[in-house]
């Protein structure tokens, strides 16, 4: 059997966390009543569910077994993520507010350990750029959220969104042009 190496602890926990992320988010999903939380939710759980496998992967070719834990939390989180409370509640509920995603700050020191292998550190690399990726979505989905709960209306779609950006900015390219005309006439006007 090889030598154990010293991040394989780390590299179960980040297993089993994202695939348990990947199974609620997954159940989330066709409940929630907007678009937008749905594709956001979409991509953060293929995200969760391929850094589960990635790191299941990993813990295989370095010659373990990933180490399986119950957790006790997980059937709440599954309960709450299928239940019909408001999305911004459940993201509350669930630490994915900007309260609870700053765990990422744990992953700063994780390259103090100098004994990490090229893949594992590439496999870590792009695990935590995604993971601070998918952080700014859900504080993005979550600040929206709960603007709309202040206001007491649902959230703009982002299409609607869209729509409305796109006239300002016709409203803007107008404004352009016609200031562009008016210095144009002006420097003919010098000219002559």
């Amino acid at each position: 059997m090889p030598e154990k190496p010293s991040y394989l602890g780390l590299l179960n926990g980040i297993a089993l966390a994202e695939s348990q992320a990947h199974a609620y988010l997954t159940a989330w999903i066709p409940v929630t009543p907007s678009p937008d939380v749905r594709a956001v939710l979409a991509e953060v759980a293929a995200r969760e569910g391929e850094h589960g496998m990635s790191f299941a992967k990993r813990v295989n070719e370095l010659g373990f077994e990933l180490q399986v834990k119950d957790d006790p939390k997980q059937a709440e989180r599954l309960a709450i993520a299928a239940s019909d409370l408001p999305d911004v509640e459940k993201m509350r509920k669930l630490g994915l507010d900007p309260k609870g995603t700053s765990i990422l700050d744990y992953f700063d020191n994780v390259y103090k350990d100098h004994s990490i292998d090229i893949r594992t550190g590439e496999l870590l690399g792009r695990y935590i750029a995604e993971e601070h990726d998918t952080g700014r979505l859900l504080r993005d989905c979550y600040e929206q959220l709960e603007a709309a709960e202040k206001a007491g209306t649902a959230p703009t779609p982002v299409g609607d969104q869209l729509c409305a950006l796109t006239e300002r900015v016709d409203v803007l390219c107008r404004a352009v042009e016609e200031l562009r005309q008016i210095v144009c006439a002006q420097a003919m006007a010098e000219v002559h």
